[in-house]
């Protein structure tokens, strides 16, 4: 990997991070372009360091060494190299440094063990018998955590739980405001978590998890300015990042572009408005028309791709190509208002994408502001299945790779099992 593909992690508020230099009272902020450069690069050589961030050779082998003592990075001799000389170093996430993520749906929760550097471990899916409450939810999670880490090596660190809620989520105490479809009120969801699992939990909305996740590894990685839009078993969410960062609003509800008006004779939607995209573009008829059940929602897109190879019903072409309008009419708002770089579609809503895309040719070739959709490209997600348990582990890892100093020591202290200290 070359070093203009290194790209830092997406932040969710605060100022860009700025260039390494040597002062002692900048250490941790070093540390942290480290680690970070480290992490969404999955594997990078000191010479690679040395150029992304400015800081001589010398600096770079002391802030490394302390990650490495730190048991945060593992550094190793590259396997082959035809440069040279001695070749430089490679520097990796260590794998024992891990989050759990959690995202509870209509049909399913699935809870994930994620590592450093975007790497799914496990994942482990419940499906659902009922819509669940808040408490049989955490008693779900509970019970998996418990025998995740049970399993775990005395080596593993588990730093947090990161959750990817299908709604509103409070931004200073993950309180769930509102998870419409799951009939989820101002519950506090990261509160009982904590209390349950003994780990400290952030929560995010699930669609901004996803926006982080494909920002840093995904088909967002190397762009500021970028719209992520999923759709799901819970409807239609947004995230959106621009020069960098997370928008998240004023107490985190940011980027609900499921409830962007598309049609003024549209059905009735539960946030009190009609027409909303979400309930004109949803994956129930789509499941129904390619004759699937709930439970075999991850065929979707298979299913479709392959219907579309052979040649469709003409019900199943009609109702793909309303779906893709209404979808297309949301994102050229979207473009106009934030004048962004990429479009980048999930779960079922990138399933519409790859078998009609040529229907989404105004959103990129005729924008109706001068100028407002030069450039803009569309395209499909990435992580598939993993995106919102890389997106959620994030949640849980942004403390550390802000102040890699919070966990371990340079003189290679054990770490201790359980919650990271808030």
């Amino acid at each position: 990997m070359s070093s203009s593909e290194l790209a830092s992690p997406v932040q969710i508020r605060g100022p860009k991070a700025y260039r390494g230099n040597n002062l002692d009272n900048v250490r941790r902020n070093n540390l942290s372009l480290v680690l970070g450069l480290v992490h969404t690069s999955g594997a990078v050589s000191r010479a690679q360091l040395t150029r992304e961030l400015g800081l001589n050779r010398s600096t770079i082998a002391a802030l490394v060494s302390e990650l490495v003592a730190r048991g945060l990075v593992v550094e190793s001799t590259p396997e082959s190299s035809s440069q040279v000389g001695r070749p430089s170093l490679v520097i990796t996430p260590s794998p024992t440094i891990t989050a759990i993520t959690i995202n509870p749906e209509l049909d399913a929760i699935t809870i994930g063990l994620v590592g450093l550097g975007g790497t799914v471990v496990r994942r482990v899916r419940y499906d659902n018998v009922r819509i669940p409450s808040p408490q049989e939810a955490v008693n779900v999670v509970k019970a998996v955590v418990d025998g995740m880490t049970m399993a775990d090596s005395e080596d593993q660190k588990v730093i947090g739980l990161g959750v990817a809620m299908p709604g509103l989520v409070r931004a200073s105490d993950g309180m769930v405001r509102l998870a419409p479809h799951l009939g989820w009120r101002d519950e506090p969801f990261a509160e009982e978590l904590s209390a349950a699992t003994g780990y400290r939990v952030t929560a995010a909305n699930d669609a901004m998890c996803g926006a982080i996740a494909e920002h840093t590894f995904g088909a967002g990685r190397g762009v500021d300015d970028m719209i992520y839009l999923n759709g799901g078993a819970s409807g239609i969410g947004g995230g959106v990042i621009v020069d960098g960062v997370l928008l998240t609003g004023a107490n985190g509800y940011a980027g609900e572009l499921g409830h962007t008006l598309v049609n003024t004779q549209g059905r009735d939607c539960h946030c009190g408005a009609s027409g909303c995209l979400e309930t004109e573009v949803f994956r129930q008829p789509l499941l129904k028309a390619l004759g699937l059940h709930d439970s075999e929602a991850e065929r979707l897109d298979e299913a479709l791709i392959s219907a579309f190879a052979e040649g469709p019903t003409p019900e199943l072409a009609e109702l793909v190509e309303r779906q893709a309008k209404y979808l297309v009419i949301a994102l050229r708002n979207a473009v106009n208002v934030f004048n962004t770089r990429r479009v980048v579609l999930g779960g079922f809503l990138g399933s519409l994408y790859s078998v009609v895309p040529e229907l989404f040719a105004p959103i990129s070739e005729r924008s109706p502001m001068i100028g407002g959709g030069a450039g803009v490209e569309v395209e499909r997600a990435q992580l598939g299945q993993s995106i919102l348990m890389v997106g959620a582990a994030e949640l849980a890892f942004a403390d550390l790779l802000a102040d890699p100093t919070i966990i371990g020591s340079p003189e290679r202290v054990p770490a201790e099992r359980g919650a990271v200290a808030t």
